[in-house]
C-alpha cells in the first residue's frame, strides 16, 4: 500500500511549541541543546511560562469568585508545584506522600484538601496534625478523625466528598454516578453529616467530582449545576454553613484528530449565575474548581531517542529508548478504550514533510510497548528524537517505571 506524502506539523498544530531551523523550541532552547542540558533521554520536559499563561488566562476568563485549586495527582513535580502553589487558591492531593510536596512548595495548609477512598489511619493523623481539610469518603473516616482530633488536641477540617446521583457526560473517566468506591452516595449524606455533628468535627463543606477530561462546556456546566443545587440540599442537614464547595473539575484538553478546545465562555457565564445564587442561598461558601490536567497537559512534551529501525514484513518500526514504562497513557493503555496516537514529531527535523508511515515502538519486551502506530513521519535515524505532545499531565508519575528494570526518566521545568 502506498501512501502519499503529509506536510510535517505545523507552529500553529504544536502550541506552545515553536521551531526554528527545523529544531523544536522548548521555552526558547533547541531541542538538541535541552537534551544535551538534561544528559539523557529519555525526559519530560515542561513549559514554566505556558502553565502560567494557562492559569492567568484561566483566571481572567473565569468570574472573579471563583476559586482556582490545583489536582496535584496530575503532575506532582516538586518544581512544578513550587511554580504553580502561588498562582492558585488551594492544592488537592491525593496522599501523604503528595502532602509533603505542597508543604514543601509552600503551599497554606488551610488551602489543602486531601481526597482518597482509602485513608489509612496514619496518613489521617498527618492531616489533622498538618491542619489540612479532609474529605470525608466513609463512616469509618468519621470515626478515626474524630479520635484522632481528641487525642492530638487539634480541631478535624472536614468536607464530604459526595458520590452524586448523576454523572458528567462525556467524560473520559467517570468518577460520580452510579456504584463507586469514590466519595458517600448522595442518599448517605444526611446521616454522615449527623455523625460528623455528633464527633464534634469541624465541618466546612462538600467535594463533587463528577469526572474528568471532558470537552463539552455543556456537560461540564449541567454536572456544576447540579453538583450546586444537590449541595444545596444536603446543606440543610450540615451541622453548620457551608464555606467550601468544590464542584469538581472535568476541563479537558484535545489530544486526537477532531477534538476542539473547551469553550471556556460558555462555563465562565454558568459559573457567573451559580456565584450569583450562591451570594444569597448559601453566602459563607467559595465557590472551588479542581483542575489538573487543563493547566499542565498541554505544556509538557515527552522526548525519546531513536535507537534502532527495522522493517518487519513491510511495515517499518522505529525503536526508542523510552516506552510504557514512562509514558503509559500514550500506549493507550491507561483509560482509552479504543487505542489513538497521541499527537507527534520528529523534533530535529521539525521542517522536512512526512514522507512515511511508521509505527513507534519502545524497548520493553511487551506487544504493549507501543508508543504510536501507523503515523506519517519525515524519514528518522537512530538518534533522532521522537517527542510527544500534550504529556504535561498523568505522565512519568502515572507510569509504571520499575516495569522490566529500565532507568528512570527525568523530568524538567524549562
Amino acid at each position: 500500500m502506498s501512501h502519499s506524502p503529509k506536510p510535517p506539523l505545523t507552529q500553529a498544530q504544536l502550541p506552545p511549541f515553536t521551531a526554528t531551523d527545523g529544531l523544536l523550541l522548548v521555552a526558547g532552547v533547541p531541542l538538541p541543546q535541552l537534551a544535551a542540558r538534561v544528559g539523557q533521554t529519555p525526559f519530560y520536559a515542561y513549559n514554566r511560562q505556558q502553565i502560567l499563561t494557562r492559569i492567568a488566562e484561566l483566571r481572567a476568563a473565569l468570574p472573579a469568585e471563583i476559586k482556582l485549586h490545583y489536582a496535584m495527582k496530575a503532575n506532582p513535580l516538586p518544581a512544578l508545584v513550587g511554580a504553580i502553589q502561588g498562582r492558585v487558591d488551594g492544592i488537592d492531593i491525593a496522599s501523604t506522600g503528595e502532602l509533603k510536596i505542597a508543604l514543601d512548595a509552600g503551599a497554606p495548609a488551610h488551602g489543602i484538601s486531601f481526597a482518597g477512598p482509602g485513608k489509612t489511619h496514619s496518613e489521617l493523623r498527618q492531616a489533622v496534625a498538618a491542619g489540612i481539610l479532609v474529605n470525608v469518603e466513609s463512616f469509618r473516616e468519621v470515626g478515626e478523625l474524630s479520635a484522632l482530633s481528641s487525642t492530638l488536641k487539634l480541631p478535624a477540617r472536614v468536607a464530604v466528598r459526595i458520590n452524586p446521583d448523576f454523572e458528567l457526560k462525556g467524560s473520559g473517566m467517570k468518577m460520580g454516578g452510579g456504584a463507586k468506591p469514590f466519595g458517600v452516595d448522595a442518599e448517605q449524606v444526611p446521616a454522615l453529616l449527623t455523625a460528623i455533628k455528633n464527633a464534634g468535627l469541624a465541618f466546612e463543606g462538600f467535594q463533587i467530582f463528577a469526572g474528568s477530561q471532558n470537552l463539552k462546556a455543556e456537560a461540564i456546566c449541567e454536572a456544576q449545576q447540579r453538583a450546586y443545587e444537590l449541595a444545596l440540599r444536603l446543606a440543610k442537614n450540615a451541622p453548620g454553613p457551608v464555606i467550601s464547595l468544590n464542584l469538581g473539575g472535568g476541563f479537558g484538553i484535545p489530544y486526537f484528530p477532531g477534538e476542539q478546545t473547551l469553550d471556556l465562555s460558555v462555563i465562565s457565564e454558568n459559573l457567573k449565575n451559580l456565584a450569583t445564587s450562591a451570594r444569597h442561598e448559601m453566602p459563607e461558601a467559595s465557590l472551588i474548581i479542581e483542575l489538573g490536567r487543563y493547566l499542565v497537559g498541554e505544556a509538557g512534551i515527552y522526548v525519546t531517542r531513536v535507537v534502532d529501525r527495522k522493517i518487519s514484513r513491510g511495515k517499518t518500526f522505529l525503536i526508542v529508548d523510552g516506552g510504557l514504562n514512562h509514558h503509559l497513557a500514550a500506549t493507550g493503555n491507561l483509560g482509552q478504550v479504543i487505542r489513538k496516537n497521541y499527537p507527534l514529531a520528529i523534533g530535529n527535523k521539525m521542517n522536512q514533510a512526512a514522507t512515511e508511515i511508521v509505527s513507534i515502538a519502545g524497548p520493553l519486551c511487551t506487544p504493549l510497548d507501543l508508543l504510536a502506530d501507523n503515523v506519517p513521519l519525515p524519514i528518522a535515524q537512530p538518534g533522532d528524537f521522537v517527542v510527544i505532545f500534550q504529556s504535561g499531565a498523568y505522565g512519568a508519575s502515572a507510569s509504571p517505571q520499575g516495569f522490566l528494570g529500565h532507568p528512570a526518566v527525568i523530568e524538567v521545568l524549562v
